[in-house]
């Protein structure tokens, strides 16, 4: 190997690397705007199963912005390695089959229905998690259904056409990528809003929830004047503060109440406590509903 070719070939391999971290952030960029901005959706279906908005728990964008910070860290920190996976094992299998692999990967690339058809239904798929949420759609058919044929009646011939010029194809990357953050977004929106129930159900939150920034805490109120325990002196949990209010939970009564700041201290504070096996919530609203009824019917 002359010397005339080294910087060459270190040019070239310097452009393949830049031309494959454009194309990378290309459709990374988008995912993440889109994946954030939804999130702030889930954080308030998450808050409403308890009767509140994220502003009255003192969430407002700057505070979900450092909550959510730790979430894209995360999920960087999956993404990157599970890319990396599948690079290789992509050049594996290309090695194994000869190049056989790498060839049809191209043959494909250039037939432009094709690529129009798989990023059509692919952005079709996206949409499954919103027929979930808002469609009132519980059977996984219809919505299978659903999402492929609005991939291919409204995405696949604007695809077609976009795939005619160089503009059109980063468009088309950039409306994949911002579709498919949103459908993760989505996706994650029904898990906050079931962990959510199952906190109102159990009292625990479980992984999920501290990762996208919910605080499993529980306190015991007191009063601010000679500092005596309220309310049987019960764990209640602190969902938030804003304007001078206290945002609490009342597991035993399934109930959601507020505190002035100045008539209330709080005691002692635990986060993520340990439940015993088979815990639930509401013991005192069953005691009290159970008493109403013979008055009642009687």
């Amino acid at each position: 190997m002359s010397s005339d070719d080294t910087p060459q070939e270190q040019g070239g391999h310097d452009s393949g690397v830049l031309a494959l971290i454009e194309r990378i952030g290309s459709v990374v960029v988008p995912i993440g705007v889109a994946l954030y901005a939804v999130l702030y959706l889930g954080v308030e279906g998450m808050y409403s199963v308890f009767g509140i908005t994220p502003q009255q728990a003192g969430i407002d964008q700057s505070v979900l912005l450092g909550r959510l910070m730790g979430t894209l860290v995360l999920a960087l920190m999956v993404a990157i390695p599970l890319l990396g996976l599948i690079v290789g094992v992509s050049w594996l299998v290309n090695k194994l089959t000869r190049g056989a692999a790498g060839r049809l990967v191209g043959v494909l690339r250039e037939r432009p229905w094709i690529v129009a058809l798989i990023s059509a239904l692919w952005c079709g798929a996206a949409y499954w998690a919103l027929f979930y949420l808002y469609g009132d759609i519980q059977n996984i058919a219809p919505m299978v259904v659903g999402a492929v044929g609005l991939g291919v009646l409204t995405f696949l011939v604007p695809f077609r056409l976009l795939r005619g010029r160089p503009v059109g194809r980063a468009g088309m990357k950039v409306v994949v990528g911002a579709l498919t953050g949103l459908g993760l977004g989505f996706v994650l929106i029904i898990q906050m809003v079931f962990g959510a129930v199952e906190v109102q159900d159990t009292g625990q939150a479980n992984e999920f929830l501290s990762y996208v920034g919910f605080q499993d805490q529980w306190t015991i109120i007191k009063n601010a004047e000679d500092d005596k325990p309220l309310y049987d002196g019960r764990w209640m949990m602190l969902l938030g503060e804003s304007d001078g209010t206290y945002i609490f939970y009342d597991c035993d009564k399934l109930e959601t109440f507020r505190r002035p700041m100045e008539t209330t201290n709080l005691g002692s504070i635990q986060l993520d406590p340990e439940r015993e096996q088979g815990f639930k919530c509401g013991d005192l609203a069953e005691d009290e509903t159970a008493e109403e009824q013979p008055a009642t019917t009687g």
